[in-house]
């Protein structure tokens, strides 16, 4: 047996010459009685060939989950996998499966009480006591039940106090668009540029991740609206009991205790309650006002999914925009975990540049339903000018833990010389206290003028770093996957906490990319011929 398997309380006696890994997104923290030199190398880049290795075997498991009604309020189904971490568990199963085949003897230490249960069913996996499940389990379900029944009953008072916002919207077109820091009521969209100003007759809708206040700030310009205002309040007392609930046969078999796993963590939460409520105010906005044409920034989640099939069945046109990146591992794109295929993807995807319009139709989208329509998020793009002398930027990701470790690694490397500016994410604020070398700042890229260096993980930043022709480093945390976003071809290096110093140090401009490869022109006259037609 290759691969000893044990939980951090419950090590075996004889592990001084064996390698050893611990799998630290479940881990809880502290350090082991372990040789460090013994540690195995490199496991985030182990990792992440694994998750793309793994890519197709996520999508068939999704696809058959996503054909229950309840998948519909879950992340797995649709593979987002920033959202779930479904693929990263199928990883390091990957990971395991090959020390298991290896001659010489592997230790993993694992406390989380359903993957050490999936790990002790491989092949060459001899493992130790298992760490408590109901336990576990319970406490996740009364957090999920209060979470939703806190989001249920905030809901209601959303629906009460937007009803107002409950009218008649034009059939020409709208946006439905979600509550972006960088949206204003002059016209200005996080997601659609200048659009609303270049279309008067356009109306937008807010996603009911937009709090009441800030609907109400953007509301100011007469035409824009809140999905809340859409609402049944009384709908909102079902909502402490939405959750998802996969069929009985997809807790059992090879992938079992990863299902059991997904839905326990998922159902911990409150996000059913919000993915219901979104698709139950969209549904009556739909129904109510019937517009002819909408385009929204589309990412093919499940609460999408759920739109698309609801107004085509009231004749809507539907026209998702790529608003920013696709790389290799945002496997949500992808119609391969739809389990209609094709018929819930929008009618039309309006791309930002032909990059990403080939990747997804490397991912088998129809080409007739793939036209780049331009980059409206980045029409007018400032750019930094390369100085070694400047500081580095560090953009944070979406993932407070992958967050919380790149400010380390600022710290670790700021004792060198290094001195860093850390942007956190727009939609997820994360909080650290400046130190020296180590300072926040509220500016974007684009608003800097003279950077060394761009550090970012899982954020488009990491492609206006290339166009820019700044030296760029994708971060690559220990353990956990950071999706890289970048397109087909383009290439940077990557770097965790321990290489980051010296990576500095040699930074080099990276390869030439064409701007409109990525971030093409507007084409004005398709966005105003598709959403607002004679």
């Amino acid at each position: 047996m290759a691969v000893l398997l044990h939980r951090t309380g419950d090590l075996p006696p004889a592990t001084s010459s064996m390698g050893w890994v611990r799998i630290p997104a479940c881990a809880p923290g502290g350090r082991l009685a372990l040789d460090a030199e013994r540690e195995l190398p490199e496991i985030g880049a182990r990792l992440e060939e694994a998750f793309d290795a793994g890519a197709r075997v996520w999508w068939a498991v999704a696809r058959e989950l996503a054909g229950e009604p309840s998948a519909i309020l879950a992340h797995t189904p649709a593979c987002a996998a920033n959202a779930s971490d479904f693929g990263e568990m199928l990883a390091w199963t990957r990971l395991v499966d090959g020390w298991a085949a290896a001659p010489q003897a592997t230790l993993v230490v694992c406390d989380d009480p359903w993957l050490f249960r999936h790990l002790r069913g491989r092949p060459g996996v001899t493992a130790g006591r298992a760490p408590a499940l109901r336990p576990r389990r319970i406490k996740l379900a009364l957090r999920g039940l209060a979470a939703r029944t806190a989001a249920a009953a905030r809901l209601a008072c959303h629906a009460m106090g937007l009803r107002h916002h409950r009218r008649a919207a034009p059939r020409g077109g709208a946006l439905l668009v979600y509550g972006h820091p960088a949206s204003t009521a002059d016209g200005t969209d996080g997601y659609f540029g200048d659009l609303l100003r270049r279309m008067p007759e356009l109306v937008r809708l807010l996603h009911v991740d937009c709090p009441p206040r800030r609907a109400e700030q953007l509301a100011a310009d007469g035409r824009t609206f809140s999905l809340h205002g859409w609402g049944n309040p009384l709908f909102a007392l079902t909502l402490p009991f939405a959750r998802w609930r996969p069929a009985r046969g997809h807790l059992r078999g090879e992938h079992g205790w990863l299902v059991r796993r997904a839905a326990a963590r998922e159902g911990g939460t409150g996000q059913a309650a919000t993915i219901g409520w979104q698709i139950h105010c969209q549904d009556r906005w739909l129904a109510t006002c019937r517009p002819k044409t909408v385009a929204w920034p589309w990412e093919n989640h499940s609460w999408e999914r759920a739109f698309v099939r609801a107004a085509r069945g009231r004749g809507t046109v539907t026209v998702g925009y790529q608003h920013s990146v696709i790389g290799r591992q945002m496997l949500n794109y992808a119609p391969h975990s739809n389990p209609d295929g094709v018929d819930s993807l929008p009618d039309k995807v309006f791309c930002s540049g032909g990059a990403t319009r080939d990747q997804l139709a490397e991912w088998e989208i129809p080409l007739e339903r793939l036209t780049v329509a331009g980059a409206l998020r980045f029409e007018r793009v400032s750019r930094p000018v390369h100085d070694p002398k400047a500081p580095v930027f560090m953009a944070l990701p979406f993932d407070g833990g992958v967050a919380g470790e790149m400010v380390e690694a600022a710290r670790r490397a700021s004792g060198n010389g290094h001195r860093f500016l850390v942007k956190d994410h727009p939609m997820t604020p994360f909080a650290f206290a400046d130190e020296d070398g180590v300072t926040r700042t509220d500016r974007t890229l684009g608003e800097q003028k003279e950077l060394s260096a761009v550090v970012y993980a899982a954020t488009t930043v990491g492609l206006e770093a290339v166009l820019a022709g700044i030296p760029t480093l994708r971060f690559r945390p220990r353990g956990r996957i950071a999706l890289d976003i970048l397109p087909r071809g383009v290439e940077v290096p990557a770097v965790d906490s321990e290489s980051l110093d010296a990576a500095l140090k040699h930074a080099m401009e990276p390869p030439h990319l064409p701007s409109e490869r990525v971030f093409a022109p507007v084409d004005a006259a398709l966005w105003r011929s598709t959403l607002q037609p004679a």
